[in-house]
């Protein structure tokens, strides 16, 4: 990365296979049906590990006011370069309907059960 010495911040660049954190933020996320779910609200990081564990995904509400956010396991989001966002093989219904989810001021204790609870749900539904 290249400083800016005018601005005095680091120029955010993008590789073929790197991406910027702040530009991930924002992406969307479209199922196989090329229809959009959300976008990329914010993604969860093993401290232990450094690797990206689960993307929330924001969904509904009007400018950023009651949106519903859809914890979705890394592995499960595939980018697609034509679509310039995340592919998953989740219908919107199989989302709304039955996907673990929380409203924000209500987030979860990851250090609970939530995070297995995500994984048990997109665990059977791979299965």
């Amino acid at each position: 990365m290249a400083f800016d010495t005018n601005s005095n911040t680091l120029e955010r660049t993008e590789t073929r296979d790197l991406i910027s954190s702040d530009k991930v933020d924002g992406t969307a996320v479209y199922n196989r049906e090329k229809e959009k779910l959300g976008t990329i609200h914010h993604f969860m990081v093993g401290k232990r590990t450094g690797k990206v564990e689960y993307a929330v995904m924001s969904f509904g509400g009007l400018f950023g006011m009651g949106e519903d956010y859809y914890p979705l396991p890394w592995k499960m989001l595939d980018y697609d370069t034509d679509k310039g966002g995340y592919c998953v093989n989740i219908s919107k219904d199989q989302l709304t309907k039955e996907a673990p989810t929380y409203k924000k001021g209500s987030e979860p204790n990851w250090t609970g059960d939530f995070g297995g609870r995500v994984d048990a749900h997109y665990g059977r539904m791979a299965a």
